[in-house]
């Protein structure tokens, strides 16, 4: 029995693991596009993190030294204006960028974070981000969290089935 979980609220549709709906096709090339230039630096990301705060990074990186980036997606300038939300990503990562695409202008994101502007294809940062060294405790947490979402996305690509076990549990 093949059961299709898309239609509840707040789920991952498990014909595709990897995005839960809300974004669009815009914010998806974006997306796509950093997603890209994290891997040639080599670093490993996922999307649509949910952190410890809650709060959900679109993409939660980590790289070859174990650094950990959150990249934040903005489709738009209203996008942008709408999310207040952004500082409080600074207590999950080492550093914080903005990833947003050509059509929207620069100078309208904040100094405190960095800036990737992305073409669906590849990406290039415009502005490093600060760093803001994560506490040992906190950067341990932050990569198991990692390492388990990763695992766990792999085996929803791999079993689509499972999940309607996990809910009975």
């Amino acid at each position: 029995m093949n059961e299709d979980f898309s239609h509840q609220p707040g789920r991952i549709q498990l014909d595709d693991p990897l995005t839960d709906g809300r974004q669009s096709e815009t914010a998806l090339k974006v997306w796509r596009g950093a997603a890209r230039l994290l891997r040639q630096m080599d670093f490993a990301c996922l999307p649509e993190v949910t952190l410890a705060s809650a709060r959900r990074a679109d993409l939660l990186a980590i790289g070859p030294k174990h650094e950990l980036w959150i990249i934040e997606v903005k489709s738009s300038i209203a996008d942008l204006r709408a999310d207040s939300k952004w500082p409080d990503y600074r207590q999950h990562c080492d550093r914080l960028f903005f990833a947003t695409h050509p059509d929207v202008p620069s100078d309208i994101f904040p100094e405190e974070a960095g800036l990737i502007i992305s073409d669906g294809y590849g990406a290039e940062i415009i502005r490093d981000a600060p760093e803001h060294r994560l506490a040992a405790a906190t950067r341990k947490s932050v990569t198991l969290h990692f390492a388990r979402h990763a695992a766990n996305r792999l085996h929803s690509l791999t079993d689509p089935d499972a999940q309607r076990f996990f809910d009975g549990l």
